[in-house]
């Protein structure tokens, strides 16, 4: 008899910084180290001051001659421009990037791991100028330095990150159906798993073989319990619980991928026909 426990909490978290695949599986979107941030920084304050030569030149040539409210005028103007938009602009369009940015593959991104809106490129643009250029750079080098994801005051404003777009994501290979169970798996009916569960259960089918043998009966019995009452029938008496949460995985990513290969077949012919 399986008893539903609930799943443990190092298999369970699921994190702001976590996107969830189709199969629960958890990819992390890894922030950009010090280094390639400071090295964005330095390309990024290269673009700022080429900006500022184009601008200040273009504003001084329509101000010549003219008095000095307007020379005034000109140059607040050309601070915005250089300091504000540009860098808004430049970010939102491109979805978190700058030229920096662009050169090595980093993105800025919200604390949930979505694409940022104007609003934060504002925020970030507007701190960054009072933390890197009226203050030199120094209080966004400790912030960086000092944060797990390397965030810079204008990042904790705006509730966002800077991540690495250039990065391998390597997924173990899918568990095979356990042959003794496979008749069991194409009569049952198996319901979606809630992410959290499916979570903790592909975790512990892919690290079972690292676990010591009493820890690896516990969790499977654990997990196993949990998967439980979203299936029907259960499985046949006697069967192992770890061969168990192997099945359900395996016929739940199987029901799956049929379930979305008919619906790409059916938007298919939907448009075929439009």
């Amino acid at each position: 008899m399986l008893v539903a426990m609930s799943v443990p909490s190092e298999y369970a978290p699921l994190t702001a910084d976590d996107l969830v695949t189709g199969e629960a599986v958890a990819l992390d979107l890894p922030a950009a180290s010090f280094g390639s941030r400071l090295a964005s920084g330095l390309i990024d304050l290269l673009a700022t001051a080429v900006t500022a030569i184009v601008v200040v030149t273009a504003m001084g040539m329509l101000a010549d001659g003219a008095d000095d409210a307007l020379l005034w005028a000109s140059m607040i103007a050309a601070l915005i421009i250089i300091f504000l938009v540009v860098p808004t602009t430049m970010e939102t369009l491109t979805r978190g990037k700058s030229l920096g940015k662009l050169a090595l593959g980093l993105r800025t991104v919200r604390d949930d791991a979505g694409p940022i809106s104007a609003q934060h490129a504002f925020v970030r643009a507007l701190i960054g100028f009072v933390e890197i250029f009226l203050l030199s750079g120094v209080p966004a080098f400790f912030s960086a330095l000092l944060s797990e994801r390397g965030k810079r005051l204008g990042d904790h404003a705006a509730g966002t990150y800077v991540i690495r777009e250039r990065f391998t994501a390597s997924f173990p290979a899918p568990a095979p159906m356990p042959p003794e169970l496979a008749g069991w798996a194409r009569t049952a009916d198996v319901a979606p798993l809630p992410v959290a569960v499916a979570l903790g259960a592909r975790q512990f089918i892919g690290r079972a073989a690292q676990l010591s043998p009493q820890a690896r009966t516990d969790l499977g019995v654990r997990i196993a319990g949990q998967l439980q009452p979203f299936v029907s029938p259960p499985p046949p008496a006697g069967t192992h619980p770890e061969t168990f949460v192997a099945a359900v995985l395996v016929s739940r990513r199987e029901r799956d991928l049929a379930r979305l290969s008919r619906e790409e077949n059916l938007r298919r012919r939907l448009f075929s026909r439009s």
